[in-house]
């Protein structure tokens, strides 16, 4: 008899503290029994103001920070450190600027299982993927933001990963690059079909990407609402029921500044 594998993320539980730098402060709870399943294929936006903890999260899913209570299965595996199989991508690019947008994608396969010739085939094929063709040998001062940002997609890509998790990538960006690079992660996912968790603060963003957006209450982190699309895309941000989401979303941070206050 055969077991299948469970499929997707499943979060559990899931508490973080930070230690403060007095001892005689106690510890900082940064996210407090956070639980939640993503589908593998979905693509789920993560909502919330500074400080909510969605940043946190995110590293905790790619397995760059292990110190945490509950917890997280990827493809009914325990995240215990970083993998292949999680591609992440920042808000500042993190390119190596002594290296070429080429060079910057070989070097995420430096691990990889792959012999040379298979390497720059992989490279080619994600410079295509994210449309830097003709920008190949640039280096990283001589590309737009926009530009930058493609090649860290394509980083992020290149290993084929399972997941893809995005921290705010085009908060630095200027609104009409955003609004490129939101297409061509669309166009993307649409094609590779890989689990993607989109960390933004940006509510259009949120609902113009996400089958599900879940929105996060900050001191401590805690998920407030998860929010079904369900829109067809290509998404017209002038729809009356996008607006209606937006709407519905932006409420939950208005009635939180109120108690706030």
């Amino acid at each position: 008899m055969t077991t299948t594998v469970p499929e997707g993320i499943r979060i559990r539980g899931v508490s973080k503290h930070y230690a403060r730098q007095h001892a005689t402060a106690d510890d900082l709870l940064v996210l407090d029994d956070i639980s939640l399943d993503i589908a593998a294929g979905e693509f789920v936006s993560v909502l919330g103001a500074s400080g909510c903890g969605k940043s946190t999260l995110l590293r905790l899913v790619a397995g760059l920070d292990i110190d945490y209570r509950g917890d997280i299965l990827v493809d009914g595996e325990r995240v215990l450190d970083t993998s292949l199989e999680r591609g992440i991508v920042f808000q500042d690019h993190r390119l190596f600027p002594w290296l070429t947008a080429s060079q910057n994608i070989l070097a995420a396969l430096r691990n990889a299982p792959l012999s040379p010739q298979q390497k720059r085939a992989a490279v080619a094929e994600h410079v295509a993927l994210v449309g830097l063709q003709g920008f190949e040998h640039a280096y990283p001062h001589q590309l737009s933001g926009g530009m930058a940002q493609r090649v860290a997609i394509a980083r992020g890509l290149v290993n084929r990963p399972r997941v893809l998790l995005l921290d705010e990538p085009f908060g630095a960006l200027d609104a009409l690059t955003r609004a490129r690079l939101q297409s061509e992660l669309q166009r993307i996912w649409e094609r590779e079909r890989i689990t993607m968790i989109l960390v933004t603060h940006d509510v259009d963003e949120a609902i113009q990407l996400g089958d599900r957006v879940v929105t996060m209450a900050p001191r401590p982190g805690r998920i407030k609402r998860i929010t079904h699309v369900g829109l067809p895309r290509p998404r017209d941000r002038s729809d009356p029921l996008f607006v209606q989401l937006r709407e519905q979303i932006l409420a939950d941070f208005s009635e939180r500044a109120g108690n706030a206050g």
